[in-house]
């Protein structure tokens, strides 16, 4: 399904001019929502029904932080007209519109030059687009969202794909309840915020991961593993490298809004990203620690299999020795040779019999003592 995915995106961008917005994704049928936050530390005001009209960049002398949330990007025109109004450049539109782009992070340090009337407070941006993933328990596979973040001076603009449920919604109610670092600090805090709860989804998921492991690696160690287990084992090994290949550019964005001399992040964020950055990383190496304990419930599974068939084929070939014997009297009296001397005997039958027996007997004595029974 991936790969069919990116050939649809290829196919629709193939010709287009670098900027041209075209949508790439699933179908949605429902309009985009617009969610304005205005904040500050002594009062917020939220519209859940922000029109394209008040979104405008907010003027450098005001204290308060302004966030878009813009929740689906599958109408191009709505998500143009968003970046016209904070003066956004075309090829970072383009990321945003594009549910196929890799995770990975641009500063923009102009205003783009299609803006046709620059805005006071306009400059500099910092464009963050990654991957949120999600976990149905009713559904084995990852659900992956795709999420945008810009970051401006004071403000911060945010696009995900439509959903039933806002992925921004527990910092929206720490805006509302004014606790913690979110009200008291400024658009680069709440872009830490964001990242950190996307990073805190990666640590949920992995958990969940974790504990598929131990449920398939109970049910290895104690033999009841079937051609299902190893169909889950697959599909585990299979989820656990894409969950790195989207995880992994995540370390990336980090390190390079720590490295990057940007006026847009204080030095106060500093530590929280290198947190973050730290949370990051234990999560990859849980990812590896995982990928390679499911190679290893692979190889356990494997040898159990082969153990079982070493049982079975222990005790057919154990069978067959016993009867290897017993065939060969039996075949050589099956013989149609008039002159045979015991066939005369009155007792030959109940002789046989007890021959028969008697060797088959003797040889399971002989197979206990070498401990092959």
């Amino acid at each position: 399904m991936t790969k069919r995915r990116r050939m649809r995106s290829a196919e629709k961008t193939l010709g287009t001019s670098p900027g041209t917005l075209t949508y790439i994704g699933d179908d949605i049928q429902h309009a985009t929502r617009i969610k304005r936050i205005d904040y500050n530390a002594e009062t917020y005001h939220i519209d859940d029904k922000s029109k394209l009209s008040q979104c405008q960049l907010p003027s450098q002398q005001t204290s308060l932080i302004h966030w878009v949330d813009v929740d689906g990007i599958h109408e191009p025109q709505v998500v143009a007209a968003i970046g016209q109004r904070y003066q956004l450049h075309p090829l970072l539109l383009e990321d945003v519109v594009n549910t196929d782009q890799k995770p990975k992070i641009d500063f923009y340090d102009q205003l783009t030059d299609t803006s046709p009337n620059p805005v006071a407070g306009s400059g500099p941006v910092v464009f963050v687009t990654l991957k949120m993933l999600h976990h149905h328990r009713d559904q084995p596979d990852v659900d992956i969202e795709h999420i945008s973040l810009v970051l401006g001076r004071n403000f911060l603009v945010s696009f995900q794909e439509e959903r039933t449920r806002d992925i921004f919604e527990p910092v929206i109610d720490r805006i509302k309840a004014s606790s913690g670092k979110t009200r008291r600090s400024g658009p680069d805090y709440l872009l830490y915020a964001l990242l950190d709860l996307i990073v805190d989804h990666y640590l949920v998921l992995t958990e969940h991961v974790g504990e598929r492991m131990d449920k398939l690696e109970e049910m290895i160690v104690k033999e009841r593993a079937s051609q299902y287990t190893l169909t889950e084992l697959y599909n585990l090994k299979r989820e656990l490298a894409h969950m790195r290949r989207v995880i992994n550019p995540t370390r990336d964005i980090i390190g390079a809004l720590l490295r990057e001399d940007s006026e847009l992040v204080k030095a106060t964020t500093q530590p929280y990203l290198r947190d973050l950055s730290d949370h990051i990383n234990q999560t990859l190496e849980t990812l590896d620690a995982y990928r390679e304990a499911v190679s290893g419930l692979m190889d356990v599974y494997y040898s159990i299999v082969n153990n079982r068939m070493n049982s079975v084929m222990k005790t057919l070939t154990i069978v067959s020795a016993i009867f290897i014997p017993l065939t060969f009297i039996v075949g050589v009296y099956g013989m149609n040779f008039e002159f045979m001397p015991e066939l005369k005997s009155p007792h030959g039958y109940f002789y046989t019999w007890g021959i028969m027996i008697a060797i088959a007997i003797g040889e399971i004595i002989y197979f206990k003592r070498r401990g092959w029974m």
